[in-house]
């Protein structure tokens, strides 16, 4: 049994990958926690020399990184750039500042000295998406191994020899032998591997499913989870809003990576009164969006990962047109080898269609009419999901009013779309996962905080 890769804009197969069976799992396993026993023990000022090593390894061979998740996902080589230069920052950051987010806290009793501090969990498990096959690694992995855990990489199976790249990097970078373990294992391999006692915490960034299994299954072994999951985010257009800055906005956040984003935006709720003009700015930046090679520097859309993912937005984008919704832009599977889809705009869209309620993962626009803001506010948190939000208006104070206090999501922005960044938590409410990467909170996750008491 092997992985293997398929190139998204040609159809055609790249490198095969074996299996790791259970002996090899288990050896794998061994030598992580040996090697975390080791690790507990090294200060946090060469863990970071570790972290910032790995940081030059990305930037020094960076077209050969953003090559291979070109070749294995389709991401167009520019933003498959940009990518290794993000999973670079964050190594940066937690080398710089991990050692002061987990400084001991004291606290006033009447022991003599009184205080917490955290402690690594030991090995914490990361099953990882296809996406963003380095960054969704590297944001969990620097802080977790800054703060001495060790990890285990449990990678999409149709991005491996990414998987192998980032282990590579890391060695490199001079992390202890066995510390980082790349385990090609099958998805419902997962939950027995998840009862090891070696295995001390989970992480996954995938789909609701996935994550509310591993979370059933994390809660019968008691073990701490962290998940990060799809998103339906609403992005606001309210009347007083500058137009031409929220179509751009917009678009370009639909549009990256081919809409395959879990904080794209995905559900543009207009109100009435801009309506008609908005959508014409929209359509006309979506036109400029045209298929094409993604190793060609200027490429903007390329493939979706697969067929069967292209497959499932054309469904949702039909079901959604057979609703009621109307074409714009799009929404024709092109006749010719690989996972194709062109941007699509649909207009007339409501809450009860697919394109209006669910996570559509590829490019495509979906436009709401509101007739007021009470409405599209509602409309906006009428969704399982909670991961970004954003508005769109001339009036600062209201629109940080309305993202502070009233959209639910864990990260709502006003006047630009949702992104993460190295210094903010980023994560979800609602079906969309629980706990936070990023930040200081992110490295807090998967530690104990060890009270310690002296009398």
């Amino acid at each position: 049994m092997t992985f293997r890769a398929v190139d998204p804009a040609t159809g055609l197969e790249g490198e095969r990958y074996p299996l790791h069976d259970r002996a090899a799992v288990e050896l794998a396993l061994a030598a992580a926690a040996d090697a975390q026993k080791t690790w507990d023990g090294v200060d946090y000022e060469d863990r970071g020399r570790i972290l910032r090593a790995a940081a030059v390894r990305l930037l020094d061979d960076r077209d050969r990184w953003a090559a291979r998740m070109t070749a294995e996902m389709g991401k167009p080589i520019a933003q498959a750039r940009s990518e290794v230069e993000k999973c670079a920052s964050v190594c940066d950051y937690y080398a710089d500042h991990g050692e002061a987010f987990l400084l001991p806290a004291a606290a006033d009793t009447e022991a003599t000295r009184a205080y917490w501090m955290p402690r690594p969990l030991g090995l914490v498990l990361g099953i990882m998406p296809w996406n963003f096959p380095h960054w969704q690694v590297f944001r969990f992995a620097a802080p977790t191994l800054m703060a001495g855990n060790g990890v285990l990489l449990k990678h999409a199976p149709s991005v491996p020899g990414c998987a192998e790249d980032i282990t590579e990097i890391f060695r490199d970078a001079g992390l202890p032998d066995g510390l980082l373990a790349n385990l090609r294992i099958e998805p419902d391999e997962v939950s027995a591997w998840m009862a090891d006692d070696r295995i001390a915490a989970v992480t996954l960034t995938g789909s609701v499913r996935a994550g509310k299994a591993v979370a059933a299954r994390a809660g019968e072994l008691v073990k701490k989870t962290v998940l990060e999951l799809g998103g339906s985010d609403p992005y606001l257009i309210l009347e007083d809003a500058d137009l031409d800055l929220a179509a751009e906005r917009c678009v370009t956040s639909r549009m990256i990576n081919a809409g395959q984003s879990c904080i794209a935006a995905k559900r543009l709720i207009v109100l009435d009164a801009v309506h008609d003009a908005f959508v014409e700015r929209v359509l006309e930046r979506m036109a400029d969006y045209e298929m094409g090679d993604p190793r060609d520097q200027d490429t903007r859309l390329g493939p979706l990962a697969r067929t069967d993912l292209r497959d499932e937005v054309h469904r949702q984008v039909e079901a959604s047109l057979a609703a009621g919704a109307h074409c714009r832009l799009g929404a024709t599977v092109p006749s010719r080898a690989g996972a194709w889809y062109p941007a699509t705009v649909l207009t007339g869209v409501t809450p009860a269609m697919p394109a209006g309620s669910e996570e559509v993962f590829g490019p495509v626009v979906s436009v709401l009419r509101a007739p007021d803001e009470d409405t599209a506010i509602e409309w906006a948190n009428g969704t399982r999901y909670g991961l970004g939000a954003a508005v769109f208006t001339s009036d600062v104070a209201r629109g940080e009013r309305i993202a502070r206090d009233r959209l639910e999501a864990g990260a709502c922005f006003v006047n630009d779309f949702v992104r993460s960044h190295t210094a903010l938590p980023f994560g979800g409410i609602r079906e969309s996962g629980y706990g936070r990467e990023l930040s200081p909170l992110g490295i807090r996750e998967f530690v104990n905080q060890k009270t310690v008491w002296v009398r």
